[in-house]
């Protein structure tokens, strides 16, 4: 069929075969098919939707329009995917404490978007690791390791990446049938059997609205199980920040001392166990929500995790101490000090999204996609909801690369707090979305 006509059947409404998806993504892959047509196909789409069956079609359209990787290992493989928030670094933790539980992590992941962090930038962090390594040796860290946590490579899903590129110049990113292909067709090209999906809402998430979220995690727990890999989703909390750090090197620092037992962070260790009890209950490592909760604490107390996550950084090329001694390692900024408020009393409320921009306009994140990041700065010790502000509790710790930078991003945390009497707060964890 013509691309054309696959587009004027989707601008109509009409819902799309699966061979007719296959010719059209294969067009897209192969250059037969134009920017101005995937562009239109993309507008038609963000408009008139698409099926369960339809996105299904264009998932494993996509999926194959790359390398497939098969693993053949002795025991479940899995990943976990977040729909990107402030603070997050769970992929850090979860990865090694799931590896210590028996599972293989074949992580792909990415980096920053707009506001949010991205595991990769974190993990450049760290001198010598490599997040773009080649198959062969994916492959053979996954499998000795455990765990690996890693970038997309060329050949995995690149119907993804330029399909991607010309939805983010036409105004069609958020369209909920093409992000749960975008996400899926790269899970499953990594050849994954179970997947858990952190679908956030709040101020500082993509899906702001909590009803946004729902559509988005029921659309992926659908189109995932409908292509052969099971999932299902946490939706999580957003309101503020996950973990009390925000920044590269500090998230990596903040998540090297969890594994390590030497800090306490409620709200990201829950969303972190959370996230990896689903995993060992859909594998069947662990009979009941008890025995999966305890396999992951178990993988922390014992020291387990923290080895795999060494073992993993050595193998992709990093310091062979890092666990040892990451501050050794890690840049850190000229200046760190505190910002306060201006009113004293309780947390009241959070613009968490700004605490992002707050990062990038340290130089923690990109205005523009070849910006280079500064992995030193950041923000941490980041006051909660409910918790108090007065003059000898900062809203948070400003690591700086100068004093013009400092300035900046000290007006814009004290914009992001509002101060007043007490808040409402939301558990970290809201709701479960499974097939």
């Amino acid at each position: 069929m013509l691309p054309q006509e696959v587009i004027r059947a989707k601008r109509d409404g009409r819902a799309l075969s699966s061979a007719e998806v296959k010719e059209f993504i294969e067009g897209l892959t192969k250059g037969a098919v134009s920017e101005g047509q995937v562009a239109a196909f993309a507008m038609a789409v963000f408009f008139n939707g698409m099926s369960a069956d339809e996105a299904v079609g264009l998932t494993l359209a996509m999926r194959d329009s790359g390398t497939v990787l098969e693993w053949g290992l002795p025991g479940p493989v899995v990943d976990k995917h977040s729909s990107g928030g402030i603070g997050d670094n769970v992929s850090l933790m979860l990865a090694p404490m799931l590896a210590a539980c028996g599972c293989f992590v074949p992580m792909i992941s990415g980096r920053g978007l707009g506001h949010t962090g991205g595991t990769l930038d974190k993990l450049d962090s760290i001198p010598g690791y490599n997040t773009t390594p080649d198959n062969e040796l994916f492959r053979k860290i996954t499998r000795e390791v455990g765990c690996a946590i890693i970038g997309q490579t060329a050949d995995l899903a690149p119907a993804d990446k330029r399909l991607y590129g010309i939805r983010d110049v036409t105004a069609t990113v958020e369209s909920v049938p093409l992000i749960t292909a975008s996400i899926l067709s790269k899970k499953l090209a990594a050849g994954l059997q179970h997947l858990v999906m952190d679908v956030k809402t709040g101020s500082g998430a993509f899906m702001a609205k909590r009803e946004d979220a729902q559509a988005l995690a029921k659309s992926l727990v659908s189109v995932a199980n409908g292509a052969g890999l099971k999932t299902t989703a946490l939706i999580t909390d957003m309101d503020e920040p996950l973990a009390k750090v925000a920044g590269n090197a500090l998230e990596v620092l903040h998540a090297v001392r969890f594994l390590k037992g030497q800090l306490l962070d409620s709200r990201v260790d829950e969303v972190t166990v959370r996230l990896g009890m689903e995993l060992l209950l859909s594998t069947g490592l662990s009979k009941s929500a008890d025995e999966a909760r305890m396999k992951l604490e178990g993988s922390l107390a014992s020291g387990k995790a923290a080895e795999i996550f060494a073992k993993m950084v050595a193998a992709l090329g990093g310091p062979k101490d890092f666990m040892d001694a990451p501050e050794k390692h890690l840049r850190a900024a000229p200046i760190v000090r505190p910002v306060y408020s201006d009113d004293e009393g309780s947390v009241t409320r959070i613009a968490t999204r700004e605490l992002g921009l707050a990062v990038i306009e340290l130089g923690g994140g990109r205005k523009r996609a070849d910006d280079s990041i500064d992995h030193a700065v950041g923000l941490d010790q980041l006051l909660g909801k409910n918790f108090t502000s007065d003059m000898n509790t900062p809203l948070c710790m400003i690591h700086a690369r100068d004093e013009a930078s400092f300035e900046r991003a000290a007006q814009i945390v004290k914009a992001a707090y509002q101060i007043g009497d007490g808040a409402e707060s939301w558990p970290p964890i809201l709701e479960r979305v499974a097939p």
